[in-house]
């Protein structure tokens, strides 16, 4: 059961991303062809509150994302398994959001 909900779980999230990559991709071009600065990105998306929840939603759709797919991996190749397995998951998971929420932060605040 747990390996259906963690299938739904990284499909759902993989959803979720798949709008969220193309207007990053989107908007970094529009960035590195208009010649932007870092200052100038920093003066459009700090204090904004759309750029702070789009970047945060993708970073928790990535943290989930990524932590059921190297749960995969290391179970698969490293032949972890029980309690160790979970607990390097939910590590995996916990430091990619904090790395992900800190870039938000940075960006927006």
């Amino acid at each position: 059961m747990l390996d259906m909900r963690l299938y739904m779980a990284q499909r759902l999230s993989a959803l979720v991303m798949a709008p969220f990559v193309i207007v990053h991709i989107g908007v970094m071009i529009y960035a590195i062809q208009g010649g932007l600065t870092a200052a100038e990105i920093l003066g459009r998306t700090q204090g904004s509150l759309f750029w702070f929840l789009f970047y945060g939603i993708f970073v928790v759709a990535v943290s989930i994302h990524a932590a059921i797919g190297l749960r995969v991996i290391l179970f698969e190749w490293a032949g972890l398994k029980g309690v160790a397995l979970s607990v390097i998951s939910w590590g995996i998971g916990l430091v990619l959001f904090a790395m992900g929420a800190n870039a938000v932060w940075a960006v927006t605040a």
